[in-house]
C-alpha cells in the first residue's frame, strides 16, 4: 500500500525523527572538523617543536611526508607542503601576539580562553583519541602544544589554510575566521570575501546610514555593508536598471552571500497598492538578524535625493500595509552606481526613515581604508549571542 506522505497522521512523529537525524549528523561533521583542525594543530606542533630544537634539519620533513604515504597510501593531504601548513598554523596562533589579541577582543564568553585538547567532554563535542592524548605527554611536545584557542575550532581546517595564506595582520586573521563561521562560508565563498575585502567593508565607519537606521538597528553598523561588489554580474560599463536587477536575481545566490546570508530573497519588481495605483519595488528581502523587511532600489546613475524619498514611501507603504506585528521596521537600501558624499549627507540629514545609500562596483578593488575597529564586530557577536555550537 502506498502511502500518503503529505496526509500521514504520522508525520509529525517522522520529523522528529528526521530532526534527531540531521543534529546527529550536524554533531558528527562538527566532531570531524574538530578532529581535523586538532590534529593538525598537534602535528604542527610536534613537528614546529623537532625543527625549533634543531633534533630535524629541512629534508626530515619531506621524509616524514613519504614515511606517512609508505605506511598507510590510503592517507590524503600529507605532503610535505601540507605538514609545513600545519607548523605555521601552530606556530601562528599559538603565538603570545596572536593569543594576548584574541583575548583582548573577548571575542566571546570563553571562546578565546586556551583549552585542554585532550579533554573528551561531549558538551564541546570535541574527540581525541588516547593515543593523541598520550602525545601531549611526550617529552618532545612544548607545554602549549595540549592547548588551543577554542575558536580556532569554529572554522574549517581548508579555511584556516585559505586564511593564513592570504591574510598577513593578526585582526585579518581573527576577523575572517569569526566571518567565516557567522556566514558558513565555503572555500570559495571565503577567497571571494578576502579578495572583495569584506574585512574592510564590513569594519569601515558607515556614514551612509540615516540616523533613524542607526539607533533603530545598532547592529546594522555592522551587518549591512555601504558598498557592495557584483563582478560575478559580468555587466557592461553601460548598463540599464532592469538589466542590473535581472542579473542580480539570475545570480541571487552569489548576490546574498555578498550582501550577507541574513538576508532572504522575496520578490523582484515587488508590487506595492497605494492610492489604487501599483508602485514597485526593484527587490524584496526578509533579514532574519533584525527581523524586518528589507527595500532595495537600483539606480545606475549618480545618486540623486529625490531617489531616497522614493525610496521611503515604498517603507511607508510597506509597513502600513504588509509588515507584521511581529516584525521591526522596514528597512530601505538605495544602491546606486554612484554618489557625491556631500550630496548623501544632506540628504541623510534630512531623513525620517531607517534607509542607507550603498554603491556597488563591478570590479574586486582591493585596498580599502579600515575606519572601524574588530572590537565592533566581536562585540555585535557577543551582544547577539551568536552560536558557536
Amino acid at each position: 500500500m502506498k502511502i500518503n506522505i503529505q496526509t500521514n497522521k504520522f508525520n509529525s512523529d517522522f520529523a522528529c525523527v528526521l530532526e534527531i537525524i540531521q543534529q546527529h549528523r550536524t554533531q558528527a561533521a562538527r566532531a570531524i572538523n574538530h578532529a581535523s583542525i586538532l590534529t593538525a594543530w598537534h602535528v604542527g606542533a610536534y613537528v614546529s617543536e623537532k625543527i625549533k630544537n634543531a633534533q630535524w634539519g629541512a629534508k626530515v620533513v619531506q621524509q616524514l611526508a613519504e614515511y606517512i604515504h609508505t605506511q598507510d597510501p590510503t592517507l590524503k593531504g600529507w605532503s610535505k607542503r601540507s605538514i609545513y601548513k600545519m607548523i605555521q598554523f601552530y606556530d601562528l596562533y599559538s603565538s603570545k601576539p596572536f593569543i594576548e589579541r584574541a583575548n583582548t577582543l573577548k571575542i566571546l564568553p570563553n571562546q578565546s580562553q586556551l583549552v585542554q585538547t585532550e579533554s573528551t567532554q561531549m558538551s564541546d563535542t570535541l574527540i581525541v583519541s588516547p593515543m593523541a592524548a598520550q602525545l601531549y605527554q611526550d617529552e618532545f611536545m612544548p607545554p602549549t602544544a595540549a592547548q588551543i584557542l577554542t575558536f580556532l575550532l569554529k572554522t574549517t581546517w581548508t579555511n584556516h589554510q585559505i586564511i593564513m595564506g592570504s591574510c598577513s595582520h593578526l585582526d585579518q586573521q581573527i576577523f575572517y575566521i569569526l566571518y567565516a563561521e557567522y556566514e558558513h562560508l565555503k572555500k570559495r565563498e571565503l577567497e571571494r570575501a578576502i579578495k572583495a575585502d569584506t574585512y574592510s567593508r564590513m569594519l569601515s565607519d558607515k556614514k551612509w546610514q540615516s540616523q533613524l537606521l542607526k539607533t533603530t538597528y545598532p547592529q546594522a553598523q555592522v551587518l549591512l555593508k555601504d558598498k557592495a561588489i557584483l563582478e560575478f554580474l559580468g555587466l557592461p560599463k553601460q548598463h540599464k536598471e532592469s538589466k542590473l536587477r535581472k542579473g542580480i536575481v539570475q545570480h541571487m545566490r552569489e548576490f546574498i552571500v555578498e550582501l550577507g546570508k541574513d538576508f532572504l530573497f522575496m520578490d523582484e519588481e515587488h508590487p506595492l497598492e497605494v492610492g489604487g495605483k501599483t508602485y514597485r519595488c526593484d527587490l524584496l528581502f526578509f533579514h532574519r538578524a533584525l527581523q524586518c523587511l528589507v527595500a532595495i532600489e537600483l539606480k545606475t546613475t549618480e545618486f540623486d535625493p529625490r531617489d531616497l524619498g522614493q525610496l521611503e514611501f515604498y517603507l511607508e507603504a510597506l509597513d502600513q500595509t504588509e509588515r507584521r506585528s511581529n516584525e521591526n521596521p522596514s528597512i530601505g537600501i538605495l544602491m546606486c552606481k554612484d554618489a557625491n558624499p556631500e550630496v548623501v549627507r544632506y540628504a541623510l540629514n534630512r531623513s525620517m526613515s531607517p534607509t542607507m545609500i550603498s554603491q556597488y562596483e563591478d570590479q574586486l578593488k582591493v585596498g580599502s581604508v579600515l575606519q572601524r575597529s574588530l572590537e565592533e564586530f566581536t562585540v555585535f557577536l557577543a551582544d547577539n549571542q551568536i552560536n558557536y555550537k
